[in-house]
């Protein structure tokens, strides 16, 4: 090959490898910006039942059971605590219409219930998983209406866990006519210098406790539905996560 063919066939190459690593740090780019916009901080793939619309992704879709509110519209309140002990915890939630650019959605209503310090939920209890009958009261339990930023803004505490499954909050999101949009369920980070180690399990422990990634509901995947926790047990705890449903 002459001279001047072979310097212009590396000028070329390096063109070419300039061009590969420019588009390989978008797409990166890309990625770290959807991963933000859907509230996680952590690894874990997508849940099944999410999908994606547009600019940004749908929250995936878990159950509801087994111990849902039983008329969730007799609780409207943002103080949800009712009595419970435990390590305070600010939880802030925001919703997104994915049909809608994944603007605010305002005026949705969103549903939040979980368990308390030992792991306890009400409305229920005295045979099967829960021998302790919480049947009569109503804590840990509400419902707010987003405001004109999509966010709702609930004062609990920090849940527990029980047998067979990760710390975790349920979320269920109605349009403004009642509609149901979305039943969901937010998951914790976990590891060392995290709230979830922090907490250690209350008075259980951490014996015997289920990791996100062996959890029958998260292990397909939770990265849209990991929160962002911080705070300590001395000031207390915040959670913030965005959720995207169609509207």
């Amino acid at each position: 090959m002459e001279r001047k063919n072979f310097l212009k066939s590396l000028m070329i190459g390096a063109v070419s490898t300039t061009v590969l690593v420019e588009a390989c740090k978008k797409d990166a780019d890309t990625a770290t910006a959807t991963s933000s916009t859907s509230g996680s901080s952590s690894s874990g793939s997508s849940s099944s039942g999410s999908t994606d619309s547009g600019s940004c992704s749908v929250a995936p879709t878990e159950t509801e059971g087994p111990y849902p509110t039983h008329s969730p519209a007799s609780y409207v309140r943002s103080d949800i605590t009712d009595g419970r002990t435990g390590y305070k915890l600010t939880v802030k939630i925001t919703i997104n219409n994915s049909n809608n650019s994944c603007n605010a959605l305002s005026s949705a209503l969103v549903d939040i219930w979980h368990c308390d310090a030992a792991g306890n939920y009400s409305e229920y209890g005295g045979i099967g998983s829960q021998s302790t009958n919480y049947t009569s009261v109503h804590f840990l339990r509400g419902r707010q209406t987003t405001d004109t930023n999509g966010l709702v803004t609930f004062t609990s505490i920090f849940p527990g866990w029980y047998t067979g499954r990760a710390t975790h909050i349920h979320v269920h999101v109605y349009n403004a006519t009642g509609t149901s949009l979305k039943v969901t369920q937010i998951a914790f980070p976990e590891g060392t210098g995290t709230a979830l180690a922090a907490v250690n399990g209350y008075s259980k422990g951490m014996s015997g406790y289920t990791y996100n990634a062996n959890d029958g509901i998260f292990s397909d995947g939770y990265s849209l539905e990991l929160a962002s926790v911080t705070g300590n047990t001395t000031d207390g705890f915040v959670l913030s996560i965005n959720f995207s449903v169609p509207a």
